[in-house]
């Protein structure tokens, strides 16, 4: 079986999350075939797999929304890109569907969550099935009137999977597709913890060690901001961390969920994986408010429900006061099942075991 993702460039929330699946499905059919298709860094994709092999195909299926920052959008540039993509459609797919072809074996595509994985798999009638928190339809309708078009076309070719993998943290999806309930989506640490916390100099007691991450996009912090913070010490991507003293950049070969066994808490935009990550790892959630997504303040309802946390504005990051000092305001409800990208890997091959002699080109449906 040769499973196909195709997997949104908008952020690397979508390749964290489609990553833990298919690392999961890896330890439980080895001989399948993991191909990523995607816009995503290949650096990226290679740090987040680790030792699981799998192909990348370099494509981009979807806009997203285009962001000035990581915690702005841009509706105007968004328009035009998906005009752009809407041209450019035609040609990606049918280049995909060729290459698939000459593979000759049983063809799945994952979706996460580009609706353009639809054209794929019906130009090739092979199973579709999506994984996602949100569909790019309850993103884009509400940025105005000129989205709707685009909002109605992403519906419609929701419609058309075979399987939802439905996340947690998720916005409606009201596609008519039959679905299975996952809990929390994410990879675990896989780096020794003791060496790391002696290689960065960080201190013992995790309260003090603070992670400051925005995802692809990143967030410029001016380093004197963490003079405000002296006993604690913070540790993100930016290299600007790494010009005072209680700042760290990043290791290459490091990632933020690697030192999340080591942190107290984290500072960061509304974003699924990351949440996701947070609260496997039993780190509080600093959460910079951000507007223009409509993710955003589901996903901000979600930390109140379920994570321990403290919300600021965009202005009380910029101007440093962080609230390192008080203490994480308790989640109003229980914790959530933390077993999403294991129980995605077994329901996915369940689902295809019994149908993985199907030919190619030969449709199946649940």
């Amino acid at each position: 079986m040769l499973i196909h993702a195709c997997v949104s460039s908008h952020g690397f929330g979508h390749g964290s999350r489609t990553v833990s699946v298919l690392s999961e499905l890896a330890a439980l059919r080895p001989d399948w075939r993991l191909v990523v298709s995607t816009g995503l860094p290949q650096g990226f994709l290679e740090l987040s797999f680790g030792r699981v092999p799998f192909e990348l195909r370099p494509c981009r299926w979807d806009v997203g929304v285009i962001q000035a920052d990581a915690l702005g959008a841009d509706a105007g540039a968004t328009l035009a890109a998906l005009a752009r993509l809407e041209e450019e459609l035609p040609a990606l797919v049918e280049r995909e569907a060729r290459w698939l072809e000459d593979q000759r074996q049983p063809v799945l595509v994952l979706g996460d969550v580009p609706p353009a994985a639809a054209l794929l798999a019906r130009r090739l009638q092979v199973p579709l099935v999506w994984l996602a928190s949100f569909g790019w339809d309850v993103i884009h309708a509400p940025m105005g009137p000129a989205f709707r078009p685009w909002a109605d076309r992403h519906r419609q070719l929701y419609g058309q999977g075979d399987l939802l993998l439905h996340c947690p943290l998720s916005l409606p999806m009201d596609w008519g597709v039959p679905e299975v309930r996952l809990g929390l989506t994410c990879s675990r640490p896989r780096l020794d913890g003791e060496r790391l916390a002696r290689e960065l100099d960080l201190p013992a007691d995790r309260e003090r060690v603070v992670l400051v991450s925005f995802g692809g996009l990143g967030m410029a912090i001016d380093p004197a901001l963490l003079a405000r913070w002296p006993e604690h010490v913070f540790i993100g991507p930016e290299p600007l961390l790494a010009t005072v003293p209680n700042g760290r950049c990043l290791p290459p070969g490091v990632r933020p969920l690697d030192l999340m066994p080591l942190a107290g808490r984290l500072i960061t935009k509304p974003g699924y994986s990351s949440f996701c990550e947070a609260f496997s790892q039993g780190v509080g959630i600093h959460l910079v408010h951000r507007s223009g997504f409509a993710e955003a303040p589901v996903l901000e309802e979600d930390l109140r429900n379920h994570g321990w946390h403290r919300l600021l504005s965009q202005e009380s990051f910029r101007r440093g006061d962080w609230e390192l000092d008080q203490p994480l305001i308790p989640p109003r409800r229980g914790p959530l099942a933390d077993d999403g990208a294991s129980t995605a890997a077994r329901t996915l091959v369940t689902w295809l075991e019994g149908r993985s002699a199907l030919p190619m080109g030969q449709a199946f449906r649940i």
